[in-house]
């Protein structure tokens, strides 16, 4: 049944459907325009016109391949099922998911990453405006097209607090349970030290330049893609397509590489040739600034995964123990080491 609802949205758009394949969460749809993916969307009405215009600027500007909305007829970009579920159907590309075992396609991927960069900074409301974007046809059109307007990040210092306080508030559960498991014994047991490791690269945050680099990103209006990994990443020929813009926000930009670097490097174990590879491709696109580059370290340098499982099970039901979260947690504390070397090697810091 839920099936026969999301096709039935495809019946507000002003295009001819050839055929439909569904994938996990969403459909691919051949149709006359060429390819297009109807998924489920979280986000909000008020969002979606910023996204269209920032996309397709980008679109119109053609150095990187983005998913830009499609306008339903009625001139509406998300579209209500009868069974309350939203959905936007968005351009889309033939090609397949970046494969991160293969260094070239991650070095492609962080020389996109660096033009994307390019191209947001000049995303803004008087851009769009001279370049006509407003004079679309009718079914392409918003009613009162608003300027651009993207929540701000998170200020990356206050962020850091909560997590430490969430850590400790971690710790004072465990402690208080009578019979403790095979995970909550592990956590105990590395507490202290991966701790110590996020109060050091607290302070240093916040003595640091990145408190300022956050405040001048802010006021440009910076954008940054906000999740921007492998899985949003494909590999269309020669071309490389970056895709699932919803997290779209502004804010500081490296924290997209920051985030990227954070996800490579855990597969790589920290693997330093690789690492400094990857910021080589980057920067022959937008050299980073001292800032940036501390502000990536610094990231870089936080337990995230330590933290992050522990937050998981946190909020988990713990009637049930999935090995997966002790798995995580084992690897977290077992790269440590190797991350410390990386980060001396790669971004001279040391903590």
């Amino acid at each position: 049944m839920r099936e026969e609802y999301e096709l039935e949205v495809l019946d507000h758009y002003d295009i001819e459907v050839k055929g439909t394949r569904k994938i996990r969460g969403a459909f691919f749809c051949d149709t006359n325009e060429g390819t297009m993916l109807l998924k489920e969307t979280k986000i909000s009405g008020q969002r979606a016109p910023s996204l269209y215009m920032a996309l397709n600027c980008l679109e119109q500007r053609g150095n990187v391949k983005v998913d830009t909305p499609v306008f339903t007829r009625e001139g509406e970009l998300l579209v209500d099922s009868r069974d309350g579920r939203r959905y936007m159907l968005k351009k889309w590309y033939q090609g397949r998911e970046c494969d991160i075992r293969q260094e070239k396609e991650v070095l492609r991927a962080a020389e996109t990453l660096a033009v994307l960069h390019n191209e947001l900074e000049r995303v803004t409301t008087e851009e769009i405006r001279s370049a006509g974007l407003f004079e679309l046809p009718v079914k392409d059109r918003i009613q009162n097209l608003p300027t651009l307007n993207f929540p701000a990040g998170k200020d990356p210092v206050d962020e850091i607090r909560r997590h430490n306080r969430e850590l400790k508030k971690v710790r004072s559960f465990i402690r208080s349970r009578v019979t403790k498991n095979e995970f909550e014994y592990l956590f105990l047991e590395n507490f202290e030290k991966m701790y110590q490791l996020a109060e050091q690269v607290l302070a240093r945050m916040e003595s640091s330049g990145c408190p300022a680099l956050y405040q001048r990103e802010l006021s440009g209006r910076n954008l940054a893609h906000g999740e921007y990994n492998y899985h949003n990443l494909l590999v269309a020929g020669s071309d490389m397509a970056v895709t699932n813009f919803e997290h779209m926000h502004a804010g500081i930009r490296v924290h997209d590489l920051y985030y990227f670097i954070r996800k490579i490097m855990e597969k790589y174990t920290w693997k330093q040739k690789t690492g400094q590879r990857i910021l080589e491709a980057y920067e022959n696109t937008r050299k980073l600034g001292e800032d940036e580059k501390e502000y990536v370290g610094l990231h870089l340098a936080y337990p995230e995964k330590f933290w992050k499982t522990a937050s998981s099970y946190y909020h988990s039901n713990k009637a049930w123990l999935p090995q997966k979260y002790v798995e995580k947690l084992e690897l977290a504390v077992k790269q440590t080491e190797e991350k410390r070397a990386f980060l001396e090697s790669i971004f001279s810091i040391s903590i």
